[in-house]
């Protein structure tokens, strides 16, 4: 078997957004957002999965939205979930932006405050966007400031999975959260369903539905357009900053060699490469490009990776 890359936006939303995959989302989001309790019992898709009409290219920045019934608080939320494979200028604010979107355009015209529902935005990134955190989920809500008190309305909530952060190994996974990240992060290198996966139904119609035999044609063109898109796509984010950041290491080393031949000490050079490699860790290039751009030994980045995740 061969399976679409979960990770391109129209292989995510039809493994997961489709009309006959609410069991597999309500799996994987009573995963990713409840530690598998089983909060959710149904929910509606409200943009179930069609094939774009333009091929190759993301018709909406929300893969898929759907409509859940809290079965702890009898609550109504709205779930917003992104698969999010190019770090984008902007990304962030536009998580904000369309949660509180999904928010504020729940009421209409003289309708009362106390109707708003909660929003949940869950947004997968297959890329490091909290460094500083080795967790690979990490939740957001409204905090006072100071001493990190919950606003009383616990209303709009930012989750975030970043896949790069999870390493584990087929042998090593634990629960039905490591069998979704893996399969996230995986299932586009593999030629079967795993044993440690095919006994659970939502996963295992998951890889049926990722299973390019089950595809149309012109899904499979849709897939492969939108694979090329994103590699063009990050090849020209990738190009652009190893030569900004290239210039910039360039005029670095000539500020750090002169401070560094005053002070009598190349920490500050030192220093200046890693915070370069972070940042280019965190677009996702490769080991190669990073070294040559920064002039690190191999041996040096993979300790500037281990203190990230770390």
């Amino acid at each position: 078997m061969i399976f679409i890359n979960p990770k391109i936006d129209f292989a995510f939303k039809k493994i997961f957004g489709s009309e006959d995959s609410k069991d597999i989302l309500i799996s994987f989001l009573n995963a990713l957002i409840y530690e598998d309790h089983p909060v959710i019992q149904d929910l509606e898709i409200l943009n179930p999965y069609l094939a774009p009409r333009i091929r190759g290219i993301k018709d909406t920045y929300l893969d898929i939205k759907a409509k859940i019934i809290d079965a702890e608080s009898g609550e109504q939320h709205t779930v917003i979930i992104e698969m999010q494979v190019l770090n984008v200028e902007g990304f962030e604010k536009r998580i904000l932006y369309n949660a509180a979107k999904s928010y504020s355009t729940q009421l209409k015209s003289g309708q009362a405050y106390n109707l708003l529902n909660p929003v949940i935005a869950l947004t997968i990134t297959d890329f490091v966007m909290f460094s500083e955190l080795s967790n690979v989920t990490s939740r957001f809500v409204l905090k006072e400031k100071n001493f990190l008190i919950d606003y009383p309305i616990y209303d709009i909530e930012l989750i975030f999975v970043e896949l790069p952060k999870f390493k584990k190994q087929l042998s090593e996974l634990e629960n039905i959260i490591d069998k979704w990240l893996f399969f996230l992060n995986n299932a586009r290198g593999m030629t079967d369903i795993p044993t440690e996966m095919d006994n659970i139904p939502e996963m295992k119609k998951a890889f049926y539905i990722a299973n390019q035999a089950n595809l149309t044609l012109e899904e499979l063109d849709d897939q492969e357009k939108s694979e090329f898109f994103i590699q063009d796509q990050r090849g020209a984010i990738t190009g652009a900053v190893s030569k900004a950041l290239k210039q910039g290491l360039q005029e670095g080393l000539r500020e750090g060699t002169q401070q560094g031949l005053r002070e009598g000490t190349q920490q500050g050079m030192q220093q200046q490469k890693v915070e370069i490699a972070k940042k280019m860790l965190g677009l996702m290039m490769d080991d190669r490009t990073i070294c040559e751009v920064t002039g690190l030994a191999i041996a040096e980045l993979e300790s500037v990776k281990n203190s990230i995740v770390g």
